[in-house]
């Protein structure tokens, strides 16, 4: 089980309230032993890699596991006393046995139909519980509540509800006791948690959009029988200039009421005050998640913040990817790019690890993986980053290096996991390792060689002066001795293959080693000196 994924138990919902919310679009209830009335305090996903577990009150997401698969699941939610279990299921017949399982454990057992998808669910409920006042379930429901509010107006308007934000997802709808009422358009958006395309596009020709975008009033779109869409009315959602999202009317088996218009736009304004409210505190708790974490990998706070308020457990491996742009012209790119990129690795992340957190800290960013499975392998961690890498250049045109940090026992460890992550990607830097992906075994020499470089670039009195003065000798002269020994000695004295390296004569390349050595009076007899000048010939030029 992810305890990240757990809701803050400060407020309640009952199931019954819950099936409210999500409707029966999307969930069928299968048992309930202990009647609707059961209160639902969190919210948690059952990882299918660790053992089943839950905490009371909690309504349990497996989403690992249909039909018998999810026996253990439903055993240990009745065991821990869960409220309520979410399942896909396959078939009537395993539909019976899994229905059976849940009555003989005490716990209520939920089916998502098969076409939907688990995202919705987690949001809507989550919403629905984020939305609940703290104290018992159903007392003092707030005017805020969107679910409430769709309720509301779909009575008001004799319709059929649905509010969506700025980006055509749904956030909430009203409930329909009669399937036959809902039409394609909205049983498509509300088993997609979003609107089809194909009907977007054709909202968009009829100019539904800009009117929304740019006007307060509300306005009709006609029935569309060979389309699947039936009459609905629509009002912008709005604070100030600024379009927060939409709700839509649908028209039922029965006429809208001739007060609809008025009832749409006072339910635009109150939904307005509620999705204000919850962007400020969206915004607020990014805010506090962002210096909790870049306090944790700085090594500047302990990991019991963070772990306190996202509900991670400290006891749970982790480990750190960071990422680089492999070039100056990446690197300063419009700000624009960089948010891109930072969403893009998000998205990318998020598929593969629910819990992950993104941080960029200039010019580099950073991923938290907290509460790994105990099984995952530093393999796993570098086949994510290099999904990612592959993802920005395929579709931003950017190139990124990734750097895989060491699995660590727990979170308060994550800061050693960064700091290799930060190790692997100065060496890929210096180094020029051609590799977009690493993590420490694939480039151990390359890690402690720009280390001991660092080191020499630090303490100009543990350098030959000698071989400084040779460097300062080819910057007068335009000359290349420098490069020519460093690469003679790269190749074991092979002056065959240094010289085709260089594109010169081997000749050539035998006049600059005795020139360097007459220069200099290094006897690269010695294995001592030719050491240090492999090492600090390899130092950047001086600035």
């Amino acid at each position: 089980m992810d305890p990240g994924a757990v809701s803050p138990p400060t407020a309640s919902i009952s199931l019954r309230q819950l099936l409210m919310a999500l409707g029966d679009s999307l969930v069928e209830v299968q048992a309930a032993p202990a009647g609707l009335d059961v209160e639902i305090r969190g919210i948690t996903l059952l990882d299918p890699e660790d053992p089943p577990s839950a905490h009371p009150g909690e309504l349990v997401l497996v989403i690992g596991a249909r039909g018998r698969a999810a026996f253990p699941a439903l055993r240990a939610a009745g065991r821990d006393q869960a409220a309520a279990v979410v399942v896909k299921l396959d078939g009537p017949g395993p539909a019976a046995a899994v229905s059976e399982t849940a009555a003989e454990a005490g716990v209520a057992l939920l089916s998502l139909r098969s076409e939907a998808r688990w995202e919705q669910v987690i949001a809507l409920a989550r919403a629905a519980l984020d939305d609940a006042p703290p104290g018992h379930p159903g007392e003092g429901a707030e005017e805020g509540d969107l679910f409430s509010l769709a309720q509301t107006t779909a009575i008001l308007t004799s319709g059929i509800v649905s509010i969506e934000d700025a980006a055509h997802r749904v956030l909430a709808y009203s409930r329909s006791t009669d399937s036959d009422e809902i039409d394609d358009l909205r049983r498509r958006s509300i088993l997609g948690w979003q609107g089809p395309e194909a009907y977007l596009a054709k909202l968009r020709e009829w100019g539904v959009f800009q009117h929304l975008h740019s006007s307060d009033e509300v306005i009709g779109i006609d029935s569309h029988p060979e389309l699947g869409i039936r009459r609905r009315l629509a009002v912008a959602i709005r604070s100030g200039d600024r379009q927060l999202g939409t709700i839509w009317v649908q028209e039922g088996s029965t006429p809208l009421s001739e007060r609809s218009d008025q009832a749409l736009l006072g339910a635009a304004r109150v939904a307005a005050h509620h999705l204000v409210r919850r962007r400020r505190e969206l915004s607020e708790d990014l805010t506090l998640t962002r210096t909790l974490l870049a306090g944790l990998l700085e090594g500047s706070t302990g990991p019991q913040p963070l772990a306190t308020h996202l509900g991670f457990d400290v006891s749970r491996p982790a480990a750190v990817l960071g990422f680089s742009y492999g070039t100056l012209e990446a690197v300063t790119a419009p700000e624009l790019t960089h948010t891109e990129v930072t969403n893009l690795v998000s998205v990318h992340i998020a598929a593969r690890h629910r819990s992950a957190l993104v941080t960029q800290v200039d010019p580099r960013i950073y991923v938290l993986l907290p509460q790994l499975p105990r099984s995952i392998d530093t393999d796993t961690l570098r086949g994510w980053a290099q999904e990612i890498t592959e993802a920005a250049h395929r579709h931003l045109g950017l190139p990124l290096r990734g750097s895989v940090g060491c699995l660590v026992p727990g979170l308060g460890t994550a800061p050693e996991s960064r700091r290799e992550a930060d190790r692997i990607l100065d060496a890929m830097v210096s180094a020029g390792v051609s590799t977009a992906v690493a993590a420490l075994p694939d480039i151990q020499a390359e890690v402690l060689v720009s280390e001991m470089l660092t080191l020499l670039s630090d303490h100009a009195e543990i350098r030959d002066p000698r071989l400084t003065a040779l460097v300062a000798h080819d910057s007068r002269h335009q000359g290349q001795l420098a490069e020519s020994l460093l690469a003679y000695l790269n190749s074991f004295g092979d002056v065959r293959a240094a010289a085709a390296q260089l594109h010169v004569h081997p000749n050539t390349l035998r006049y600059r080693i005795r020139r360097a050595e007459e220069l200099t009076g290094l006897d690269l007899s010695r294995p001592d000196q030719r050491l240090l000048a492999m090492l600090q010939l390899r130092l950047p030029p001086a600035t």
